[in-house]
C-alpha cells in the first residue's frame, strides 16, 4: 500500500477489532472504517503481501509485524487524543483529530508532544 494513511487506518482497525471481539472479518473492519468491503479486499490483500496480516477464510489476523505496527499507531493517537483534550479540546473533535494528525506528524514533533504529556 503506497498511502501509510490507509494502511495504519486499517491495521489500527484491526487492532481495536481484535480487542473487541474473537475473530475480526472484511465486513467488521469495513463497518469501523467506512469503506466498501472490495476497498477492504484490496487492502488486505496488500496488507498481507507486507506481512502484516494474515487471512484464514473470513478471519484476519494481525501478524507479529502488523501487531507491533498497528500498536505503536494506537498508541500515538492516544497520546495525541490526549494532549489535545489537555489543551481543552472537546473529546470527540479531539478524536476526529487525532486520527489526522498521527499519520502526519514528524518523528520530533509526536515525541515532543509525548514527552510533554507524559510529564503531567
Amino acid at each position: 500500500m503506497a498511502i501509510n494513511q490507509s494502511k495504519e487506518d486499517y491495521l489500527e482497525a484491526i487492532l481495536l477489532l481484535s480487542k473487541e471481539q474473537q475473530f475480526v472479518h472484511q465486513i467488521d473492519v469495513a463497518r469501523k472504517i467506512g469503506v466498501s468491503q472490495p476497498a477492504v479486499q484490496k487492502a488486505i490483500k496488500n496488507l498481507k503481501a507486507e506481512d502484516l496480516i494474515e487471512a484464514e477464510g473470513l478471519h484476519i489476523y494481525l501478524t507479529a509485524k502488523g501487531a507491533t505496527y498497528a500498536e505503536a499507531v494506537y498508541t500515538k493517537h492516544c497520546t495525541l487524543k490526549s494532549f489535545l483534550i489537555s489543551l481543552g479540546v472537546a473529546e470527540e473533535i479531539a478524536e476526529r483529530d487525532a486520527c489526522e494528525m498521527e499519520h502526519a506528524l514528524s518523528p520530533q514533533t509526536y515525541q515532543a508532544i509525548k514527552n510533554f504529556v507524559n510529564k503531567k
